[in-house]
């Protein structure tokens, strides 16, 4: 098992170990993924699990957290979506990198109903391991050049801690720059 260094006082274990800490997209997903066993999982309080509080309770420094949104658009009558993958020190970047992505007019953040309801994830949980196929993610550069991120775990209950090469190699993945603004 990996030695996290941004654990602060988080117990990690093998998230292909506790598959009752996943949602469940997302111990599906770690299931079939090549180096899933350099994943970690960390229970947390579910009260806690917003990214500030998260990290002055469990001591992981807000430079190594990412947040993961859900992010739609419209063109010719069809919702286009997406997620974003940005370090929690920064925002993402919806009305440029991803409105261009997409190729929408206007990108805004998914409603919280529709991004639980097509990832299978609890909302404040979302994370780039699981989502539904044929999404583009894009994470940031930054994001995918850190050793270690911590990120959602698809529930409120617990953090996945993670590289972010293991992240840029995802399906469906591309590492944007200045996503994260």
């Amino acid at each position: 098992m990996t030695a996290w260094t941004i654990a602060g006082s988080l117990h990690v274990e093998r998230a292909v170990d506790r598959p009752d800490l996943l949602g469940a997209p997302v111990a599906e997903a770690l299931a079939a993924l090549p180096g899933a066993d350099r994943v970690g999982v960390a229970a947390i309080d579910p009260d806690l699990a917003d990214t500030a509080a998260f990290c002055a309770t469990y001591g992981t420094p807000l430079s190594a957290s990412a947040n993961c949104v859900v992010v739609s658009g419209r063109r010719s009558g069809v919702e286009r979506f997406a997620a974003c993958l940005v370090l929690a020190t920064t925002r993402a970047d919806v009305n440029g990198v991803v409105r261009r992505r997409l190729d929408v007019r206007k990108a805004s953040f998914a409603p919280m109903d529709t991004a639980v309801e097509l990832t299978g994830m609890a909302y404040g949980g979302i994370t780039p391991i699981g989502l539904p196929d044929g999404w583009p993610l894009l994470v940031d550069a930054a994001v995918a050049e850190l050793p270690e991120l911590v990120v959602g775990s698809g529930i409120r209950g617990s953090k996945l801690l993670v590289s972010g090469r293991l992240l840029a190699a995802l399906s469906g993945v591309e590492v944007t720059a200045a996503l994260g603004r």
